[in-house]
């Protein structure tokens, strides 16, 4: 299907730079020596990555260097450098253009903490599995460390930690609203999405001798202003989404000062009452123009929305209705004296560049500095292939729209057919079996909205939620042929389907089910059912059960016509916003109906920008009109809550019984504790109860050792020290908390929920473990510390 939403050139449409005369590098290199071998004296670009270098198109840094290299440019990877000096960023000489840093495939804070915010100790894209090669908010720290290396040249930030941080955003782990990352970096400029398009028209007319501080427009990018670029006309926010009478604030500028440019006549200081601006446009032109063209919006200021939880929710929703590149307006966003300028997102890819990047000379291995160390990212997919891009599926906890965007971008199928051949012909250890043709879904590969004019305006969230809509192709074919051509290939023994298949559209196929379970199931297929209620499935953007049920009926159907014993493996996230206790118990009753017993689980996990996390943070339905009346979210945030609404995940495991027990007296369903098959948990053992005695005791006998305890000791406002030093104030929050969580679980009408359980990669909801990051990486977030082939 020939694209509506083009770009104006081709992204291999330049001449190539000089050095293009020299070939291309066996390896992008990682020091002097190999710089030498080459006869280079110089890099034009250095990128500086917290990942191991794997030339390989699942590794963003590598299809970044590789798509510069084809433009002739010579480009230097400096991998998890050593970040507490300048030197490792100094090995590789001066770069002639620019220093572009990214965190790598996942999001730094996603890959060094847990969704409880534990330290963890390995990392997947580290040699040997190491952990701790990369520091926290590594883009910050990276780009400072660059500054220091040589002053004076650019740095251009990128990946998906960058893309997910270019707006004021909720930062989960130090629980508050931080700025752009733009400006805690001091970069240059931010690169968001899939990267090529920007990548290449920036680096060519830097090369060409432009100052970065002149490149302005270039889509794809975000920098920091003064005041709205010239010729742009201006929107108020509030204009697009009214959020309402907010108290204290009434107007999101009224404390802002007054500016230069456009919006100099919409303030009113003496106005009784501060009113929303609306800023005038200019006259109207005389040839015709898209409402949308050169036109920004004017998102409420960080120093509003870091305080306000209505605002940051409406500008949140007014965000993600600026996704589409095909109407998408630019976004300013104040911060302090300064601004945020975001330009509409790139074009995407053609399915004629995509054949092209994915074509790129990679080695598929690692750079051989690692010797024998494994991998365990590249291990995962060294076998397995990328053959799209986007998801037109909107789930709130998933970062994917923000990143890469939901216009489906796939590769012809001799594309994905040479890389099979490539893969069997020359990637050490290949035994036949391809482990995956996919990508962040598996079933969408060329599909795309049948209505050019829908697709180029259309601002709706998700192409499936509530119901599919009615321009959307639902036609498996494409991918059906794919299946049968790959696996017809001589020495392929077989092709599985690892990447989660999207269900809802499935069932709309059932020749694809078929196809599914007759050739490319080995015993067990994912599938993200994510929850089974109705109250979390709405905050989530995923279909109810009853689409579970219909491809559960076609994958048995088909399975026993195969002569074949193959099981869904489904996925479910707890503690996400909207979901109740009662929700919680729900799911952990149909778990065991159903004999489920999930082995890795995990909670929800707040990514930046992801809409789940706008709710988790500010307890407003933002799918909605943000107004005062607008919906409440409750989320659980304490620990105890969390850990509660994971253990009635894993309900069977004899560690979550007592929790589970208390949680059921509180909600008055005693009736599911005892030994018989419609029960949940058993009763307490007479060694329990006794364990319980002798703690109890113990804790009474240690309370009266303690002399000199100020008598507030046992209340809340207790300040003082115990004989350990330790504040009696921390007693007092661990109590609130309880109380706290107790409330909730009585009084709140929407629980809350989690992540998911261990699958593939990190990228929902906030990390990025993708597929070709292209310098961006992706972001899902699943389980969140296994790395995924998908998103970048």
């Amino acid at each position: 299907m020939q694209a509506t939403i083009k770009a104006d050139r081709g992204l291999f449409s330049y001449p190539k730079y000089w050095p293009h005369c020299l070939g291309t590098a066996p390896f992008l290199p990682m020091s002097k020596e190999e710089m030498d071998a080459l006869g280079w004296d110089s890099c034009d670009v250095i990128l500086v990555t917290g990942d191991a270098y794997v030339d390989h198109p699942s590794f963003g840094m590598a299809v970044i260097g590789r798509v510069l290299e084809a433009h002739g440019f010579r480009v230097g990877i400096i991998s998890q450098p050593d970040w507490t000096s300048k030197d490792d960023f100094m090995k590789l000489g001066k770069p002639n253009l620019y220093f572009g840093v990214t965190a790598g495939n996942m999001d730094s804070m996603i890959n060094r903490y847990t969704s409880d915010k534990k330290l963890r100790h390995d990392d997947a894209y580290t040699p040997g599995n190491v952990g701790g090669k990369r520091p926290d908010r590594a883009v910050t720290v990276y780009s400072q460390r660059c500054r220091e290396a040589f002053k004076g040249v650019p740095v251009i930030i990128g990946g998906i930690e960058a893309s997910l941080r270019r707006i004021a955003h909720y930062d989960y782990w130090s629980e508050k609203v931080r700025r752009s990352v733009l400006f805690d970096s001091k970069a240059d400029m931010l690169f968001f999405g899939n990267a090529e398009r920007p990548l290449v028209e920036v680096t060519h007319r830097l090369a060409a001798g432009e100052d970065i501080a002149d490149l302005r427009d270039i889509r794809g990018t975000a920098i920091i202003v003064k005041e709205a670029l010239p010729e742009w006309q201006g929107v108020d926010s509030t204009s697009l989404d009214r959020p309402g009478k907010i108290d204290p604030i009434s107007s999101p500028y009224q404390m802002e000062p007054e500016c230069d440019s456009q919006d100099k006549d919409t303030k009113s200081s003496e106005a009784p009452e501060a009113a929303p601006i609306v800023i005038q446009p200019a006259q109207k032109e005389k040839e015709k123009r898209k409402p949308w063209e050169n036109v920004y919006v004017k998102l409420p200021a960080y120093e509003t929305v870091k305080d306000n939880k209505v605002l940051y929710a409406h500008t949140s929703r007014i965000l993600h209705q600026e996704t589409n590149p095909g109407c998408a307006r630019a976004l300013m966003q104040r911060h302090g004296d300064r601004h945020i300028w975001i330009n509409p997102p790139a074009m995407p890819l053609e399915t004629e560049e995509m054949d092209a990047v994915f074509d790129l000379p990679y080695q598929r291995v690692p750079h051989p500095v690692y010797g024998d160390a494994k991998i365990p990212a590249y291990d995962m997919i060294r076998f397995s292939i990328n053959i799209m891009r986007g998801c037109y599926g909107g789930c709130t906890f998933c970062s994917i729209t923000e990143h890469e965007g939901r216009i489906i971008q796939s590769r012809s199928e001799d594309s994905i057919i040479r890389e099979i051949e490539q893969i069997r012909d020359t990637v050490p250890g290949f035994t036949g079996v391809i482990s995956d043709l996919g990508g962040p879904t598996a079933n969408m590969y060329r599909l795309r909205c049948k209505s050019p004019k829908a697709e180029a305006t259309c601002r709706r969230p998700s192409c499936v939620y509530p119901s599919i809509c009615a321009h959307m192709d639902t036609d498996h074919k494409p991918t059906i042929d794919l299946y049968r051509r790959a696996r017809e290939l001589p020495g392929i023994k077989k092709i599985l389907i690892a990447s989660g298949v999207r269900y809802d559209l499935a069932v709309e196929d059932p020749e694809y089910v078929k196809e599914l379970a007759l050739h490319h199931v080995g015993g067990y297929l994912k599938i993200a059912p994510e929850h089974t209620e109705d109250g979390p499935l709405s905050k989530m953007m995923k279909p109810g059960m009853g689409s579970y049920y219909r491809f559960k009926e076609l994958f048995d159907k088909y399975s026993q016509e195969a002569g074949k014993k193959q099981y869904l493996i489904p996925y479910f996230i707890a503690s996400h916003p909207g979901t109740t206790d009662e929700d919680m118990l729900s799911l952990a009753i149909w778990l065991k109906e159903n004999k489920f017993k999930l082995d890795q689980v995990q909670n929800f996990y707040p990514s930046p920008m992801a809409t789940a996390t706008t709710m988790y943070h500010t307890e407003v339905n933002s799918l909605r009109k943000v107004t005062k009346e607008s919906e409440e979210v409750p989320s659980a945030k304490g620990e105890i809550h969390r850990r509660l609404h994971k253990a009635m995940l894993r309900y069977h495991d004899p560690k979550n019984f007592a929790q589970i027990r208390e949680a059921l007296k509180r909600m008055g369903r005693e009736d599911l504790i005892g030994r018989g098959p419609q029960h949940l948990v058993p009763p307490e053992t007479a060694d329990e109860k006794r364990q319980k005695a002798q703690k109890g005791r113990r804790g009474e006998r240690a309370l009266t050792k303690h002399t000199g305890l100020p008598p507030t000791f046992q209340g809340k406002n207790s300040k003082g020290k115990g004989r350990d030093g330790n504040t009696a104030n921390k007693g007092r929050r661990n109590s609130d908390a309880n109380k706290q969580y107790q409330g909730n679980a009585q009084e709140q009408p929407n629980g809350n929920s989690v992540n998911k359980s261990g699958g593939k990669a990190g990228s929902r909801n906030g990390a990025n473990t993708s597929k070709a990051n292209n310098g961006s990486g992706n972001n899902r977030n699943r389980s969140q510390k296994q790395p995924s082939m998908h998103k970048r």
